[in-house]
């Protein structure tokens, strides 16, 4: 069974930084992209960031040149580096990965569980 673990969550001062982590365990036979989801409160869930698995990147235009995502592939774990954090960042961040597992010969959609990340003073 194929799943994915988000941490790397909590809460940070504005201006700081944090770190997510995504880890895709299970057995996986490829991945292709992964990327990260946010869902503010009151708001809908909205894209933040995807990556390729050539390394390919994507970004909202709100976290651009702020946010950074990367993942290695040896590890199946996308990470989303977030840096000059603002309190409208504040949000249930979600990963995603479209996964072929090795018991099917199709892609599949999976989300992880979500990490709370909060920006206050």
């Amino acid at each position: 069974q194929v799943q994915l673990v988000e941490s790397g969550g909590g809460l940070v001062q504005p201006g700081g930084s944090l770190r997510l982590s995504c880890a895709a365990s299970g057995t996986i036979f490829s991945i292709n992209a992964m990327g990260w989801y946010r869902h503010p409160p009151g708001k809908e869930r909205d894209l933040v960031a995807v990556i390729t698995s050539g390394g390919s990147t994507n970004y909202a235009d709100s976290v651009k040149g702020r946010f950074t995502i990367s993942r290695d592939n040896a590890k199946n774990t996308a990470y989303l580096q977030m840096n000059s954090l603002k309190p409208e960042d504040t949000a249930v961040y979600y990963c995603n990965a479209d996964i072929r597992p090795r018991s099917i010969s199709r892609l599949q959609h999976y989300w992880g569980q979500g990490t709370q990340v909060t920006v206050s003073s």
